[in-house]
Parts: structure tokens; sequence; C-alpha cells
């Protein structure tokens, strides 16, 4: 199932300006089912796996090793669905756009409720998504085409290695946004105050140096035009779990698909460090 803007219904835009609560709403009655870019722009999104509690404490550790792409947000107790935390009347079973169910390692379905597949030993991580620094990156002048297109960010699998923690191990994925090169200064000191949401970049420029052979083949999200006088700018992705989950190949787990996002009622400006 893609995340395409080829299915985003009309019932928003990418300048959406209603509340966490009423897109969460939405999102709980069906009526959104697309990507979170540029929804309810000021408040916190977040990726998302659940987890069984026997794989917990070690996808804990992974997300310590990895604060970079893997910044923890929240963690539940076993079995608890709601994250009072994050949000007074979210729960975590309903309230994201669409979900991706693995077994053994793979994607076997990509449901928009997970009710009926919730069981008591199952413990959720919230992480920080970039989506969250995009609207300090809007307020500081710095367009991105993929919200002014209606897409989903592009995002790609990387020849950067993430640090293992039993059975969790695997590449590091990034998203990416093309910048002129007069803006990319800007991008860096904008995104460098918000390290719960990935932080500075990773990477600038020549995509093959860290493995990406075709920047118009995103491994997840859709591709956006590098223009010749842009910079392609990559940062680290809250993607990085799944691709883990590829290789530990867990007998079930859950998580959010790429870019259809947890949103919160923390405000981004709560998570800026100076």
């Amino acid at each position: 199932m893609s995340l395409s803007s080829q299915s985003i219904p009309s019932v928003f835009s990418p300048e959406d300006s209603r509340s966490a609560l009423q897109v969460r709403h939405q999102i709980r009655q069906g009526v959104w089912h697309s990507h979170t870019s540029g929804l309810a722009s000021d408040h916190v999104q977040g990726n998302v796996v659940i987890l069984p509690e026997a794989l917990a404490n070690d996808f804990l550790r992974f997300c310590q090793r990895n604060p970079k792409p893997c910044p923890l947000l929240a963690v539940s107790e076993p079995g608890q669905a709601l994250l009072p935390d994050l949000g007074a009347d979210i729960d975590i079973r309903t309230d994201l756009p669409r979900y991706r169910v693995w077994r053994d390692g793979a994607v076997v379905d990509e449901p928009t409720d997970i009710s009926a597949l919730w069981q008591g030993d199952l413990v959720t991580f919230v992480l920080g998504c970039s989506f969250s620094f995009e609207q300090a990156l809007l307020e500081a002048g710095l367009p991105l085409r993929h919200i002014e297109q209606g897409k989903n960010v592009a995002m790609y699998r990387t020849s950067i290695p993430t640090r293992a923690a039993g059975v969790f191990n695997g590449p590091m994925v990034v998203s990416m946004r093309p910048m002129k090169a007069a803006a990319v200064i800007r991008a860096i000191q904008v995104t460098s105050r918000f390290p719960n949401v990935h932080g500075a970049p990773v990477h600038l420029g020549n995509p093959a140096l860290i493995g990406i052979a075709h920047l118009d083949r995103p491994d997840y999200g859709d591709a956006v035009e590098v223009l010749d006088d842009e910079i392609p700018v990559f940062w680290a992705c809250g993607v990085t779990p799944q691709a883990a989950l590829a290789q530990a190949r867990p007998a079930f787990c859950i998580t959010h698909a790429p870019g259809a996002m947890l949103i919160t009622d923390l405000l981004n400006q709560q998570l800026a460090s100076f």
C-alpha cells in the first residue's frame, strides 16, 4: 500500500491548521489514511514500534545506542494502549493513519486499525520524527518540496551501520530534502536545535557515498526532483527500526507505515534544546 500523494483524501490540505486532537479524531474515524507530513504542524509527530515484551529490552538498548535515528519519546507499559505522556486521549490501536503488521520479518498487512491484533504483552515505543523539525525549517523560510507537492518525504536505506543490540541490527535509514546551497547552512543550524527529532543532517551531497544508488527510487515515501542548483540533504530517519526488524525477523510486531505518524499533543517548540 503506497502512501503517496495519490492516496490523499481531500479532507485535509498540506497546510491544514487544525489541532492534533482534531486530526487524530479524523484518523480514528477512518477519514484520513495517508501520510501526516504538514498536518497539525505545531505538534510533535512520532514513529511507532510495537513489540512483544520479550523483545522490548533489546529494542530499548538499540534505541539508546542509536539516538540519532531512534530518539525515544515514550515507552509504554506492557499491554497499555494509551499514551498519556503524549496526549490524554491517544489510543495507539486506532490513532495512526496506517500500520504495518510484520510476521517473521516481512510485512503481511497494512491495516488502519490494530484493535483486533492487540495483545496483553505488547510494548509501544514512540520515536521522534523529522516531520517535527519541518515546521522550524518552514518558519526559517526554507521551502520543502515534498510538502509543497503534497507528497511523503523520500526515505532511503543506506550503507551507514547502526550499533547492534541483542537481535536488532541493520542499516540507517535517512530522509532526504533537496535545498539550495545557501539554505543548507541555515537548515543545519535550525535542525541542530532538535536532537529529539533527529537533529542535524548526517550527510550532504553525493548519495553514493552513503550507499544510495538512485535518488529517484526511494525505499520508502515519494521521490522528489533535485534541481541542478540544489544539494540533497539527508537526515537520520525513524524508519531505521523497520530495517532492523526485517533482519531480526521477530515472529510478530507492528509499526507505523512510513510517513503515517502518530500526532501527539506535544508542541515542537517543547523539544527545542536552545
